[in-house]
């Protein structure tokens, strides 16, 4: 069963222009984090970092090769699925891992986690997740997940989750008959409070160079 990784990069981000090159207070790229990460995958069969500027290759480590990807998936318009898509024209598998430079820090031992789940338990995705308890409002100022009348404690709050983009993983099958990252039996793998940092804006990346920093 052919599993291939790949890592979606674009170096013109508009909400922090190259983000995913930027350099922690050792000199080391954001990027390496994850491809250093995906390569200690043993069941992978293939890993590649996804660009259309050739420039990346500078960033690439043994073991990753490059794909070029078409221009028009650096625009504003272009979705997740956009770039599946393209992708699984270009390289055909039985079962994808997206991961996404942006989640530095989750543990190799998850990523094999929603692989496993995929490849040997039965589900046809999985994805890294955040678990939240906690007292939620909408944005009309309604109560979303508890009765301001008997609040609970938030431990005993029906957990929800929010996505985390370290790793999405799902078969072929799934993602053609669905077009979604996630299918009808997926497997979500709760990650720690560390491993949930994700940087999208240059606060964030602060955060994470703090925490980089600390945990050498």
């Amino acid at each position: 069963m052919k599993t291939v990784a790949f890592v979606p990069i674009k170096l013109k981000n508009e909400r922090y222009p190259g983000k995913n090159t930027q350099k922690f207070y050792d000199g080391k790229p954001l990027i390496s984090f994850i491809l250093e990460s995906v390569r200690r995958i043993s069941c992978l069969s293939e890993i590649y970092v996804y660009c259309s500027q050739d420039e990346i290759s500078d960033y690439l480590l043994p073991g990753i090769r490059y794909l070029k990807r078409p221009d028009f998936l650096d625009l504003p318009t272009a979705t997740p699925q956009d770039i599946i898509s393209e992708f699984m024209k270009q390289v055909d598998a039985d079962i994808y891992m997206v991961s996404h430079a942006t989640s530095p820090f989750v543990t190799v031992e998850h990523l094999e986690e929603c692989i496993k789940a995929v490849m040997n338990e039965g589900y046809d995705s999985a994805f890294t997740g955040k678990k939240i308890q906690s007292l939620l409002w909408t944005d009309k100022l309604e109560p979303l997940n508890f009765d301001p009348s008997n609040i609970p404690r938030t431990q005993e709050l029906k957990p929800l989750y929010a996505e985390v983009s370290a790793a999405y993983v799902f078969t072929r099958d799934i993602f053609e008959k669905t077009k979604c990252r996630t299918g009808g039996k997926t497997k979500i793998i709760e990650v720690s409070d560390i491993e949930c940092i994700d940087i999208d804006y240059y606060d964030s990346f602060l955060i994470a160079d703090a925490v980089y920093h600390y945990k050498r």
